[in-house]
């Protein structure tokens, strides 16, 4: 794997390395509050409703047009 290298420099801006918890407790949320819903006879929340995908630790991916080299090492 030494040689092998990033097809695509894509990154994402970042505080974290991953977004795997903040999904996690999004779809634990909307679980619990669908579940209230369904028991008083309401629609089902959305995603949108219970989370906001702003908040999670990565803010979104960039395109570089000259990225370092060590950028595109895996």
């Amino acid at each position: 794997m030494s040689r092998s290298l990033r097809k695509t420099p894509i990154f994402g801006f970042t505080t974290g390395s991953t977004e795997k918890q903040d999904k996690r407790w999004a779809n634990r949320r909307l679980r619990r509050t669908n579940r209230v819903r369904i028991r008083k006879a309401d629609e089902p929340a959305l995603l949108r409703e219970v989370s906001n995908v702003w908040d999670f630790k990565k803010d979104g991916k960039m395109y570089y047009l000259n990225p370092l080299a060590a950028w595109l090492r895996k």
